[in-house]
């Protein structure tokens, strides 16, 4: 589907959606979203960025201060837009004395649910066998799973997961990934928010990334890394001088070095050249190869972050 998808086509659009709170903190500003139907699309920001703030708008939770949210083409929180919006957000609230049958059974009661929905979403999430047992004594990742379960009750049209790995185990997050990609087909929607950037790389379509409550960039993971441009990575002494070569080249953008590795940004298409112009200084190159621009750093990038040593120091700095 192409970038300009009709209105028609989106499941979710926000239109210069702002949200100031009695504070006076800007929490959103000037957000402008699009969410297209029947895609998983996840939507990245640090910790504070504004990305629960907005998720909350988009399912009716509380009123922007400015702008608009549209939901299939209805305002959020009409009801119309709310029959076909299933949310998780932050928690699961559920009642811990009760099964998770129980729980599920309450709330398809109150959702006009059928009865029968109840074990067809157990069984969707992997729970199916466990659903006597007190939420209370649900891991994590049970839980996580049964909040999923709930917001698929009313078979929404849109999912709304925030953060739905936060505090799992590697086990978890693994389960987890694999619930949202198994939910994340057909005609559903599924809008999802992560600090795990090599978990959005797996199981997105598109990705939105917003910072300081705007978005400042948006598309697939190869869209996003076409645009930021490719990367040389050279192996290659001395380094002090092989630096000075490539950041003299008119079409590098930059240079960085750890050890005798060099990471270099620059135009396409441009290996060769780099590799004679660093022999014709004296430079001896061992290893010099384009390298795929990761989502990390992508991400470090738009969102002004410096460069990190590990991806477990990167999504550390997301949370």
């Amino acid at each position: 589907m192409s970038s300009s998808a009709s209105a028609s086509e989106l499941a979710v659009r926000t239109e210069d959606l702002g949200k100031r709170f009695d504070s006076g903190v800007v929490a959103v500003s000037g957000l402008d979203l699009r969410v297209r139907e029947g895609e998983v699309y996840g939507f990245l920001g640090r910790n504070g960025a504004g990305k629960t703030t907005t998720m909350r708008m988009v399912a009716g939770l509380i009123r922007p201060t400015s702008g608009s949210v549209t939901v299939f083409g209805r305002p959020a929180g009409h009801p119309a837009a709310l029959a076909d919006i299933g949310t998780l957000i932050e928690s699961p609230t559920l009642y811990p004395h009760l099964s998770g049958q129980d729980n599920l059974r309450l709330l398809a009661h109150y959702a006009g649910v059928t009865p029968s929905r109840v074990d067809e979403v157990l069984e969707e999430v992997g729970l199916a066998g466990r659903e006597k047992d007190k939420f209370r004594t649900y891991s994590l990742g049970m839980k996580q799973r049964l909040g999923v379960a709930a917001a698929l009750l009313k078979q929404p049209r849109l999912l709304i997961l925030d953060e739905p790995t936060n505090g799992l185990d590697p086990s978890g997050m693994a389960d987890m990934r694999a619930l949202v990609r198994s939910i994340g087909h057909g005609e559903r929607t599924v809008l999802l928010s992560s600090h795990l950037l090599g978990e959005v790389e797996q199981i997105c379509d598109r990705v939105g990334v917003i910072q300081q409550g705007r978005l400042v960039a948006e598309g697939t993971v190869e869209d996003l890394r076409a645009e930021s441009g490719p990367a040389l990575l050279v192996v290659a002494e001395p380094v002090s001088t092989a630096v000075e070569v490539l950041r003299d080249l008119p079409w590098v953008q930059e240079v960085t070095a750890d050890g005798t590795t060099l990471r270099v940004r620059a135009e396409a298409g441009r290996a060769a050249e780099a590799n004679a112009e660093l022999v014709r200084a004296g430079v001896a190159v061992s290893e010099l190869r384009q390298v795929e621009r990761s989502l990390e750093e992508v991400f470090l990038e738009l969102t002004d972050e410096p460069a990190v040593e590990s991806r477990e120091h990167a999504e550390a700095v997301v949370r």
